[in-house]
């Protein structure tokens, strides 16, 4: 048995942040019904047209789910997810908060009959303040909460190459509704989660706040490169790029000793990390990796113990040596074919992971709806009636 077999999770969501939640909670073993809208289901499956006939987001984040269409503005549609909620442990939703009202599905209408019921809102902002009715996407968030200003080099600035706001969201509102779980286990209550885009990315962004506040200024844009310790960063080399991470003094003069250079240890520029900040540039000049391959300046660095890595594409993943070793890999079911995943990065002795296939928009509504009682004519109706 998984640790989430037997729990239901009803979830009306789209784009990333609550799909990333139930994908891990249906990792866990929860049952996942993703309430869609009829004619296109989630807009997130459009997003590129990199796995099968669906977008490289939407296949991540639903791995595992059942797909179910509802057009909720119909009484029959809403009569529908009403046995739905009736039957769910768990209810999640990142429709606006007005449109959530509207449609009599916010947290305080649905637990009202349902006490014991966990309920989960994300927003982009929160429920008041002056940003309430902002839209709010995951780079809009990076931007507000001060993670652009971090991200680039020099005077040009960048957005995080991943959807963090999104990620911060998912991690934090799966963490929330474990802890949820795990109460109502205990005491029989439900609860009221919400959480926002912004606050989710704002607690990541805790560090480099208290730094700035601290020291009067953020640290500064250094591209891949740390901002407060050298050197640290890519270096090229004859056939590619190795990411040196060297944090102190002994560490700094071992990687002069594999140069050849140990004299360049003791130049005044370079005695310490807060000087070799302030001499950066002279610093990068003077550590030539030109004559060296990737692969043998790194095993020099391993032998030396300096803390280094390759620096790999993207679409290296996949093979990557402690990836393959480690059988990371795994094929997935996708609308119009399959795809190579990662394995969830927590293993555990109490539960294996099999992937689950991606949904095809509406794939399981007639399932599902004959499982709440519907007869065959019932469900003929509502698809006469466009309400599925």
């Amino acid at each position: 048995m998984k640790p989430l077999d037997g729990v239901l999770v009803v979830s009306l969501e789209q784009a990333v942040a609550v799909p990333y939640a139930t994908r891990l909670l249906a990792d866990l073993g929860a049952r996942v019904v993703k309430v869609e809208r009829p004619g296109g289901g989630d807009f997130a499956r459009d997003y590129d047209s990199a796995c099968g006939e669906v977008s490289s987001y939407f296949a991540w984040t639903n791995l595992g789910k059942e797909s179910v269409t509802l057009d909720l503005k119909q009484p029959a549609g809403r009569e529908v997810l009403d046995r739905l909620v009736a039957r769910a442990d768990v209810v999640l939703c990142n429709l606006s908060p007005a449109a959530a009202r509207g449609l009599g599905v916010d947290a305080g209408a649905l637990r009202a009959t349902r006490p014991d019921l966990v309920v989960g809102e994300l927003s982009g902002y929160g429920w008041d303040g002056p940003y309430a009715d902002r839209k709010a996407f995951d780079a809009l968030v990076q931007s507000e909460a001060g993670l652009v200003e971090l991200t680039g080099d020099g005077e040009v600035t960048a957005r995080a190459g991943i959807s963090v706001a999104d990620i911060a969201a998912g991690v934090q509102l799966q963490s929330a509704v474990l802890a949820a779980l795990l109460r109502r286990h205990r005491t029989g209550e439900g609860a009221t989660l919400r959480l926002s885009l912004f606050e989710a990315l704002a607690e990541w962004m805790h560090q480099p706040m208290l730094y700035a506040v601290g020291t009067g200024a953020a640290a500064p844009r250094t591209g891949a490169h740390h901002p407060t310790i050298a050197p640290y960063g890519p270096f090229p080399c004859a056939d590619g790029a190795v990411h040196l991470a060297v944090q102190n003094d002994p560490q700094w003069r071992r990687l002069c000793d594999v140069l050849g250079v140990p004299g360049l240890a003791d130049d005044p520029r370079f005695a310490t990390v807060a000087s070799r900040v302030e001499h950066r540039a002279d610093l990068h000049r003077s550590l030539d990796f030109g004559a060296w391959t990737a692969a043998g300046l790194l095993a020099a660095l391993d032998a030396a113990d300096v803390p280094a890595a390759r620096t790999r594409g993207v679409a290296d993943l996949p093979a990557h040596p402690q990836v393959t070793a480690r059988d990371r890999l795994a094929r997935a079911t996708v609308p119009g074919g399959e795809v190579t995943v990662l394995r969830p990065p927590v293993d555990s002795s109490a539960w294996d992971w099999t992937p689950g296939a991606v949904p095809a928009p509406g794939e399981h509504t007639e399932h599902v709806l004959r499982g709440l009682g519907y007869t065959e004519q019932q469900v003929e109706a509502l698809r006469t009636a466009s309400v599925i």
